[in-house]
């Protein structure tokens, strides 16, 4: 698997794979104590994906469970949180 995904595959990360139609995904994830499969298929819709570079694609958390819901994963953005003065 390694020498095919150019990725380590029990670093933490979530491979998802994508079926043509782009209705249904799957996803493989080390637990710790084993590999984990999760299938998921869209009734009335289908995925938004995003652009691969170089085989891969990066999404940060939110994102990824936005894409994981069914719902347009561009349209979240990351909090931009003010550090509060007494921390500075």
């Amino acid at each position: 698997m390694q020498s095919q995904l150019r990725q380590k595959p029990f670093d933490g990360s979530v491979y998802v794979f994508r079926a043509k139609r782009a209705d249904r995904l799957k996803l493989i994830y080390w637990d710790g104590s084993g590999l984990v499969m999760a299938y998921k298929r869209l009734e009335d819709n289908s995925f938004t994906w995003p652009a691969i570079k170089n085989g891969v694609m990066r999404l940060e958390p939110a994102q990824f469970e936005a894409l994981f819901a069914g719902l347009d994963w561009r349209r979240v953005r990351p909090l931009e949180v003010a550090v509060p003065a007494a921390a500075e």
